[in-house]
């Protein structure tokens, strides 16, 4: 799945604790973090510190992948004019 936002992020995680059949009081305690942080995260992603999403991610199991994103024929090109340009 690829995710690009803090709010897509917060939406897949928040359907793993659904499919979990969890609370976010479930939830915070699995991660060692409160129901209000929980709460924080899944609607304002964006203000809620690293930590608490690796928290989150381990109470529930899961884990953060980070790769490459595949050229797109624009970045490509744009590459290729970046380097053109240079010359």
């Amino acid at each position: 799945m690829v995710i690009t936002t803090a709010k897509m992020l917060s939406h897949v995680i928040r359907e793993f604790r659904y499919q979990g059949d969890l609370s976010q009081t479930d939830v915070a305690k699995l991660a060692g973090t409160t129901q209000a942080r929980i709460s924080a995260f899944e609607n304002e992603p964006e203000r809620v510190k690293l930590e608490t999403l690796f928290k989150i991610l381990a109470g529930l199991e899961l884990e953060l992948i980070v790769q490459p994103r595949p050229k797109t024929h624009s970045t490509i090109n744009q590459l290729e004019e970046d380097d053109n340009e240079a010359w």
